[in-house]
């Protein structure tokens, strides 16, 4: 067999690997969307890398959009066959693709008008929100903890991964000329002392190894804890200045344990007396699906339920819904906390919301998770002094602030720990994905040291044989 590497190669979004069997089978891993690079952005997501109706069967690890956002693209060029994925992933995964077009569709209505004004042709989506229902209904769930026959030959484990709900490591058990050989991906690896999730799984001994890396050389701050940070922008934002706290937030995974720590905080009578608000209704319709999947929290949580039926509500807390409830919150004199999509302010409201708030210094911008070097999250976390939004060029005058304790990401002592259960000599070939490069790097290092023996690093389209 064959494997190539169509995205998350060396960079961070756009997980795509195509496995490719001795019979002409194909297997897609994941097909995500680039997100956050730039002016190379628009460009990585038109071109898959391969036919899509060439691909026979399709596994997903998880919902969030840099392992889903191309799978209405994926069906509207030709793709036949199920999306194998667990039962939380296929809730989620079909409430985010659609919000996906629905922004494409609204940013090329925008567009055309522009193009339009300048006699220019107009441009189309890379898919609609009928391609997104289309894609949706493709989706098959499998549980956890079970293998399960994709096809002759290949058979199919979902362990839990420990990152979002759903999100699962992607075991294929694969015979060919009467050998048997195990492929793993790791989908996304989740934290060990994850505040909301269960921690990620062992699996079974494997052959190739496909890892994420996004935090392979680095360390989370663990010396505060995320109330305890969220409460310290909260009074110096809020209290002292009189300001707003924006804080940029994934729907799913990064907004749900935001809104779990200010519960804490509510509950030891911490949470100083503001309106909070959540600005998303996709965050506000994830979150109820999450509620939905309990089995998956870890023992605190299942505590806390015991006397607190809903762990992600307190009562100064307000979910905006409509566009002219989101646009009142500008005129906002009074100070607030608004949690807002997407997580790197790379699209959504929270764009907006920073626009709005950027150049007044009485403001704070709080980043609480992995930002694309690109995006204007990691500008604004760079320390630049001006940025460009929507085509406007904005003074940055707003504190600039991260909490690095948030993210879903394990880091390099997490991967390890996720690696424990695996003998080092028996894996062929370890393939590191889903990082930058210089990451990358030294993570290889560090586990080489550990005893595997042949780690690459694969460029954007690589191909090479397995077996």
């Amino acid at each position: 067999m064959k494997i190539a590497f169509h995205g998350a190669a060396r960079c961070v979004t756009g997980s795509k690997h195509l496995i490719t069997l001795k019979n002409g089978k194909k297997i897609l891993l994941d097909c995500g969307m680039f997100q956050g690079m730039g002016k190379d952005t628009i460009r990585l997501n038109n071109d898959l890398g391969f036919e899509a109706s060439e691909v026979d069967i399709t596994v997903l690890s998880h919902a969030h959009i840099d392992h889903s956002g191309l799978l209405p693209k994926l069906v509207k060029e030709g793709y036949k066959g199920k999306i194998y994925c667990t039962p939380a992933t296929k809730d989620l995964a079909g409430v985010l693709l659609e919000d996906s077009a629905e922004i494409q569709e609204n940013d090329v209505r925008y567009v055309n008008k522009k193009r339009a004004a300048e006699g220019q042709p107009y441009v189309q989506p890379l898919y609609t929100t009928d391609d997104a229902k289309k894609a949706t209904e493709r989706l098959y769930s499998v549980d956890y903890g079970k293998w399960y026959p994709l096809t002759e030959g290949v058979e199919l484990l979902f362990t839990d991964a420990g990152h979002i709900i759903g999100s699962a490591c992607v075991h294929l058990r694969i015979t060919e000329n009467g050998k048997t050989e195990q492929l793993t991906f790791s989908g996304d690896v989740g934290r060990y002392r994850d505040v909301i999730l269960k921690s990620p799984q062992e699996f079974p001994q494997a052959d190739y190894i496909l890892l994420e890396s996004t935090y392979g050389n680095s360390l989370h701050d663990l010396h505060e804890t995320t109330p305890d940070q969220l409460l310290q922008w909260i009074e110096k934002t809020c209290i002292k200045k009189k300001g707003k706290l924006i804080i940029p937030a994934f729907s799913v995974g990064r907004t749900q344990e935001i809104l779990f720590a200010l519960n804490q905080l509510d509950l030891e009578r911490r949470l100083p007396k503001v309106d909070y608000f959540v600005d998303s209704p996709l965050s506000i319709e994830a979150t109820e699906v999450i509620k939905r999947y309990p089995e998956y929290f870890n023992r605190t949580i299942q505590k806390v339920l015991q006397t607190d039926d809903d762990p992600f509500k307190f009562p100064e807390l307000k979910y905006i819904k409509s566009v002219e409830q989101s646009k009142m919150l500008n005129f906002r004199n009074e100070p607030c906390v608004i949690i807002s999509a997407s997580g790197m302010a790379e699209a959504g409201r929270v764009k907006h919301h920073i626009s709005n708030n950027v150049e007044n210094s009485r403001n704070s911008i709080l980043i609480t998770g992995y930002c694309e070097p690109n995006s204007l999250g990691a500008r604004l976390q760079s320390g630049a002094k001006e940025v460009g939004i929507f085509g406007v060029a904005h003074e940055v005058n707003a504190e600039i602030g991260a909490i690095r304790s948030m993210s879903a990401h394990g880091d390099y002592e997490d991967l390890s720990q996720w690696l424990a259960c695996q003998n080092p000599r028996a894996v062929k070939r370890m393939f590191l994905v889903h990082g930058e490069y210089d990451v990358q790097f030294d993570f290889k290092a560090r586990l080489l040291k550990k005893g595997f023996l042949d780690i690459e690093i694969p460029e954007l389209h690589y191909e090479t044989g397995l077996s």
